[in-house]
């Protein structure tokens, strides 16, 4: 009976056995949820060079200045006569001043046969205290941007819009009318050439 028995209990656990070696238990792991992460590329700031930089805040900070304050003497360089030759020819003749900045105050005459320019009456009346000897001398009419000759201008000296190379202002007129309409807008006394120039000569007096 007890090898009945026996032999029952080891046919049952070789079929356990067998039927766990056919069909063995396997353990799944769950599967854990997946973040979906969006990978996006630094993007790389553009450098820009030092020098560049301060070539642009340079040209910047000009035009800033320009659009801030325009010199009532300057004009368009399209707008300006200019008689000298050569690279020096935007160049008063006396100073090295630039001519179509201070062009509204400008002179231009002959000098040993050659053309010559100055940005002020201070300058022309320097050029001549230094032996200069003018011939043809003529001032620009502020109202058309032409020469006209100097004998034949009003002058409004001493106004409130500053003057080119000298404390006291001369602006030069073709008519007496727009002499008085400058006056009558920038202060001011109306004279002709002899007293302009003279009031020029005082800036060497002292």
């Amino acid at each position: 009976m007890f090898k009945k028995l026996s032999l029952f209990s080891i046919s049952l656990l070789l079929l356990s056995g067998c039927s766990s070696s056919v069909h063995p238990t396997k353990k799944v792991k769950p599967i854990k949820s997946i973040k979906t992460v969006k990978v996006t590329k630094p993007v790389k700031p553009v450098k820009v060079p030092v020098e560049n930089k301060s070539l642009q805040t340079k040209k910047s900070l000009k035009k800033d200045k320009h659009a801030m304050h325009v010199m009532f003497q300057t004009v368009l360089k399209k707008d300006a006569i200019l008689v000298q030759k050569g690279a020096t020819k935007e160049s008063c003749a006396m100073c090295g001043m630039n001519l179509i900045k201070f062009y509204k105050t400008s002179y231009k005459a002959k000098v040993d046969g050659k053309n010559v320019q100055y940005c002020s009456l201070h300058c022309m009346a320097d050029a001549v205290k230094h032996g200069a000897e003018l011939e043809n001398p003529m001032v620009v009419d502020v109202k058309s941007l032409k020469f006209i000759p100097v004998m034949e201008a009003y002058y409004v000296v001493g106004s409130s819009v500053p003057g080119t190379m000298s404390r006291v202002s001369k602006y030069a007129f073709k008519s007496l009318h727009d002499a008085k309409l400058f006056q009558r807008k920038y202060g001011g006394k109306i004279v002709d050439f002899q007293t302009a120039w003279n009031i020029a000569k005082k800036d060497f007096s002292k």
